[in-house]
């Protein structure tokens, strides 16, 4: 598998298509936090606690921050990593070549899914390290051991969502013998999940909790409720919910508008462990979903007939 692993891992920090969109995902990541920067500087009272963690989660200047950014075309990059892993191998011929070398069906599948999520985990910890590099210069001081804990704790949490929309792209490209059906269908469900699906909640929320002119607070919470029940159907939803936490020490897993009709709740930063624990459910179930994609991609494999007529 380890020969695998090194010639697929080449191969993906060679590609043209990474080179270009790691380079989008660079160029809008550095220009966010360059804003975010420059907000630190003209307003020195608004640096205060955790200020290289909100360099992740600051929008400044009408552009997403990083978090966002990475939440919505991360997957883009993932799941072109993945999306022609084993069919263009069909296509070309080459399977059975391959595979009539001292090289197991499990080692070859596996050796390509840890060579992509290895190049997801080098992207996002570059990036990252680099957010935070700037942030450095910028601001001059070092970050506490405990922003630099819960950015460790990020490119983790990112390395698994990344990862799930590799095994998805895997998965396409083992169900469909064309690389463009593959290509389709797993750009589709990029823009379900990160679009459309965001657009039904709010449809189904309406439609469940009507929102009237006399609605109280209660009625509104209960629609966002709704709404955030069903976009927790979505990886998304779920990796933003688990990053949050981490991210923003203060977040204790309730929208706004439920901490509006809760001032009971109380507001001060949470523990690293705690932040961990606010998230954990919306990481299982991240993992639960790769491994879930990543397990069907891996049988349907190891049962298809390779042999050429």
């Amino acid at each position: 598998m380890a020969t695998i692993f090194w010639k697929e891992l080449a191969d993906h920090l060679g590609s043209r298509r990474f080179f270009i969109l790691s380079l989008i995902i660079l160029v809008v990541a550095g220009t966010s936090v360059y804003l975010g920067v420059r907000g630190f500087q003209e307003n020195p009272e608004n640096v205060g606690e955790y200020a290289y963690l909100r360099l992740l989660t600051t929008a400044q200047s009408g552009l997403p921050s990083f978090l966002s950014f990475l939440a919505f075309f991360g997957p883009l990059l993932a799941v072109l990593l993945g999306f022609d892993a084993v069919n263009s191998e069909f296509t070309r011929g080459t399977v059975s070549r391959i595979l009539s070398q001292p090289i197991y069906r499990d080692s070859w599948i596996n050796g390509k899914f840890l060579a992509g999520l290895t190049t997801m985990a080098i992207v996002v910890l570059s990036i990252t390290l680099l957010i935070f590099g700037l942030g450095l210069f910028a601001l001059g001081f070092p970050p506490t051991g405990e922003e630099f804990g819960r950015l460790v704790l990020f490119v983790v949490v990112a390395v698994i969502y990344l990862g799930f929309w590799l095994a998805l792209g895997i998965l396409y490209s083992v169900l469909f013998r064309q690389t463009a059906s593959s290509a389709l269908g797993a750009v589709a469900t990029w823009l379900f999940f990160t679009l459309f699906l965001y657009m039904i909640a709010g449809v189904i929320a309406d439609q469940l909790v009507p929102i009237r002119a006399d609605s109280t607070a209660a009625d509104l919470l209960r629609n966002q409720n709704v709404r955030d029940f069903v976009l927790r159907f979505s990886p998304v939803a779920l990796f933003e919910e688990a990053t949050l936490p981490i991210l923003v020490p203060t977040y204790r897993g309730l929208s706004l508008l439920a901490l509006l009709t809760r001032p009971d709740v109380p507001t001060s930063p949470l523990p690293i462990g705690q932040s961990l624990l606010v998230g954990w459910p919306q990481l299982v179930g991240l993992l639960a979903l790769t491994a879930v994609c990543f397990a069907v991609a891996y049988l349907v494999f190891m049962r298809r007939e390779i042999r050429t007529s």
